[in-house]
């Protein structure tokens, strides 16, 4: 097999492409080009002065003709503008006997790395001439970033040299580029999708939406309504998306919406292919998304291309998971069909498989393209499963609203009647509420997403201890939302009245406050192994108040195992 001729650096500004091009070149023998410098010396002026005598236009006008030039040339490593692989016509001249690799960074390095430039010369980055530097670059790194996500090859160089940098890219140039060339279709693939301007790059909420999570590395909106499940394709197409989708639901789900879904699809051009899987967290495994794999690979799915995900919690987990680790990332779409899934699972980008010592413990962060929620589609849900959905509509109003909990309270009977009006605008602002803290703290890394876990600390618990089967994860979370009621009531935060409110609200909802048949010494093994454990401590989201949490890692483990005990009695 022939190894690609030239290699073709991507990605946003400051992501290092000059400097590790040239390191590249060395390493190769090759000769090492930046784009820009080529496009400077063609036009006889620096790029910010092009950008206010010619416009934009004619900058992308001699950004093509330069890379039409350099792709023609072999044995090159050519440094791309940052904003060059937006047209199509520049991608397939890359795609063309190129090795394409893009240099990622996080938007705070990539200020970082810019900082010096905006204190000398403030207009030396024309498109971030702004006095929100990291919002803006926060909305043209999302832009681009279904367009960096075409690449060949990903280098995520937060933390590394140029020099580690370069080694990664010519041992990838060496194991990969040969394979890539030979791939069927690659060229037309990176090619399909439409050519976007750099200014339309500020996002614009789409007509519809509910609301729009906006993290460091992807904008996505969530479009909430009775009967949303026609429009699918219009609202995938809207967003930038076409070609093949590959629908990943399991059986019960595909045998009562599959159908339309796929009708949906195909009416906006889409061409589907399907796979199910058995219904039930046990699915949620590394062997079921390995066979997912296969049948990717059987499929010839290449990047670019659409991971739907269609179904509850499990599959909106489970194909976040394969589209998050497939040729490193496939666009993903989510269509939550059950209550938990649509207010939790399919917001924020959390993607996972369990192992069998504690839930969701292999996994990634990885945001949708856009999030679908049919409230519809819950009328087909056993009653139980409705039932446990509503813990985490609880939840939230407990850590954040207490106008939701109001509603929640004023309304109860009408929303489990599922009355569309009440229970759409329920689930809206339940959706809503978590869009806004996952915007605020996408990977828990301020603490601020941490909130999110309140009852999750004993929940999650109580599912692996009882592997899966034995318990739904909104009963789970209800039994873990009352323990942790009980605890912060004993360590003084919180008063009892509060904790009876909580109680009732759970109990009206048919949710439990106990559980039985547990063991509870397996439960407190398995929350020890929570992901929510740091330095070995674990950490507990405790209410304080409606609306009012706190992070605690001092609770006495005599306490947790008290009111453990206490939730697990007959």
């Amino acid at each position: 097999m022939k190894r690609a001729q030239r290699i073709i650096l991507t990605g946003f500004s400051c992501s290092g492409k000059t400097e590790v091009a040239r390191l590249v070149a060395e390493r190769l023998g090759w000769q090492a080009v930046d784009s820009d410098d080529a496009i400077v010396a063609a036009a006889g002026k620096p790029i910010p002065a092009i950008f206010r005598d010619d416009g934009e236009p004619h900058f992308r006008t001699l950004e093509n003709a330069t890379l039409r030039d350099l792709c023609s040339q072999p044995k090159m490593v050519i440094a791309a503008g940052g904003g060059a692989i937006l047209n199509a016509e520049n991608r397939s001249l890359m795609a063309d006997g190129g090795f394409i690799v893009c240099l990622e960074a996080r938007p705070e390095t990539i200020l970082a790395r810019l900082q010096p430039q905006f204190e000398t010369d403030p207009v030396a980055r024309p498109l971030l001439a702004t006095a929100d530097p990291l919002g803006r670059i926060r909305e043209l790194k999302s832009f681009r970033q279904p367009y960096y996500a075409l690449a060949d090859h990903t280098v995520h160089t937060d933390g590394l040299t140029t020099e580690q940098v370069a080694a990664e890219i010519v041992h990838a140039w060496r194991q990969l580029s040969a394979t890539a060339l030979e791939s069927e279709g690659r060229v037309a693939a990176l090619t399909a999708a439409p050519s976007a301007r750099e200014a339309d790059a500020p996002y614009r909420q789409p007509a519809g939406a509910a609301c729009v999570v906006r993290t460091s590395s992807a904008i996505y909106p969530v479009f909430v309504s009775w009967g949303a499940l026609p429009d699918l394709g219009r609202r995938m197409a809207d967003a930038g998306l076409a070609g093949r989708a590959y629908l990943i639901s399991d059986s019960t789900v595909h045998a009562r919406w599959g159908a339309a879904a796929k009708e949906a699809l195909q009416e906006s051009g889409f061409t589907v292919a399907w796979h199910v899987v058995p219904a039930g967290e046990t699915s949620k495994s590394l062997e079921t998304a390995a066979a997912i794999y296969d049948w990717l690979v059987s499929q010839r799915a290449e990047r670019g291309e659409t991971i739907v995900a269609l179904g509850g919690g499990m599959v909106c987990d489970l194909a976040g998971f394969v589209a998050a680790t497939f040729v490193r990332g496939l666009p993903l779409v989510h269509v939550p069909t059950s209550l938990l899934a649509m207010v939790d699972a399919a917001i924020g980008g959390k993607v996972a498989v369990n192992q069998k010592e504690a839930k969701n413990l292999i996994g990634a962060f990885y945001q949708p393209r856009l999030v679908l929620v049919d409230v519809s589609t819950l009328q087909s849900l056993p009653p139980r499963e409705l039932t446990s959905g509503w813990g985490e509509v609880i939840k939230h109003a407990l850590i954040l609203d207490e106008e939701l909990l109001h509603l929640l309270e004023d309304n109860a009977d009408a929303i489990v009647r599922l009355e569309p009006t009440v229970t759409s605008e329920v689930i809206s602002r339940s959706i809503a509420l978590k869009a806004a803290v996952v915007s605020e703290d996408e990977r828990e890394e301020t603490g601020r997403r941490t909130i999110l876990n309140y009852g999750h600390t004993i929940g999650h618990g109580l599912e692996t201890a009882a592997e899966y089967t034995g318990m739904l994860h909104g009963e789970a979370v209800a039994v873990g939302m009352a323990g942790a009621a009980r605890i912060a009531r004993r360590l003084g935060l919180l008063p009892p009245e509060l904790v009876e409110r909580q109680d009732a609200l759970i109990a009206r909802f048919g949710l439990p406050l106990r559980a039985s048949g547990v063991d509870p010494a397996k439960v407190l093994a398995a929350m020890a192994l929570d992901k929510k454990v740091k330095g070995g401590a674990i950490r507990w989201v405790l209410l304080e108040g409606i609306g009012r949490t706190v992070i605690r890692h001092d609770v006495p483990s005599e306490l947790a195992e008290e009111v453990v005990q206490e939730l697990l009695s007959a």
